[in-house]
């Protein structure tokens, strides 16, 4: 197995993962999705709201206002989601809003919500959450809790998260005849005549939709496969969390379940005998 980084930025990155298989490269997809906690407001109690918008839809719009995740101080277990005081104590913050409209309309933003922790916050200050006019006033009380994406949406520490294959293009160059149709078929222009050749660009832009291919025709100068072994993975964080930690968190998990139905299985294997 190999990883190499290629683009990295505040919230976004792009990896190439290769030797390995499908299986593999999905269950990556789907732990970053599933199984990578982060906060989220999970209860609101709306203590005065005489804003034009009802409590439930306010309560809805907190719960998808992306919090800042601080998994250094608080841990994530099945047993935030029973209740259990203990629990709960270290998968929760709570985070209040009050706003009251003088003279003037106001726009009620997420950077309005106080928390308890400074190291739990909304990761955009500017998220509208409703509107008030003169004398309208809202109040409330709301508590953010560890979860994963498996139990809801909101939890999701990406905003997005795919992989394609690694492209592999072909050019035979005793069969071109340098006659442009694909590239100008290539919707990601990736393709090139330069010094009498055509030449490929940057292969890892390659959607595989073989325009080119098809463009050009009975002289087949130009094929592209895949590589089944080799995957470009790109993501990008909420900002919930930083997007290297999201994949190391998400590969840790992948380590931890496999070696837990290794012990299973040595369990049941001890019970067979």
């Amino acid at each position: 197995m190999d990883i190499r980084i290629i683009e990295k930025k505040d919230k976004t990155m792009k990896f190439i993962l290769s030797e390995v298989d499908v299986a593999l490269a999905n269950s990556l997809r789907r732990a970053i999705l599933s199984e990578v906690p982060t906060f989220a407001i999970e209860d609101v109690v709306i203590i005065e709201n005489t804003s034009p918008l009802f409590d439930e839809i306010i309560a809805h719009r907190l719960g998808l206002i992306p919090l800042t995740t601080d998994l250094e101080t608080y841990s994530y277990s099945e047993e935030c989601e029973s209740g259990n005081p203990d629990a709960v104590s270290q998968c929760q913050v709570t985070l209040t809003l009050e706003k009251e409209a003088g003279n003037d309309y106001v726009t009620v933003y997420s950077g309005d919500l106080e928390s308890e922790d400074p190291n739990i916050h909304p990761v955009y200050d500017k998220i509208p959450i409703t509107k008030l006019a003169p004398g309208q006033k809202i109040v409330i009380e709301a508590t953010a809790r560890l979860g994963v994406g498996r139990i809801h949406a909101k939890w999701q520490p990406v905003s997005s998260v795919g992989y394609k294959y690694m492209p592999l293009i072909k050019v035979y160059h005793d069969k071109c005849d340098l006659c442009g149709a694909c590239v100008s078929a290539c919707p990601r222009n990736i393709l090139e005549i330069r010094d009498n050749a055509l030449i490929i660009k940057n292969a890892i832009d390659c959607i595989l939709c073989k325009a080119c291919v098809d463009a050009c025709g009975e002289k087949q100068a130009i094929d592209i496969e895949w590589d089944k072994s080799s995957f470009i993975f790109q993501l990008e964080s909420t900002g919930a969390l930083p997007v290297e930690k999201i994949v190391d968190i998400a590969s840790q998990i992948i380590i931890d379940q496999t070696n837990e139905i290794l012990k299973k299985f040595e369990s049941a294997k001890e019970v067979a005998k």
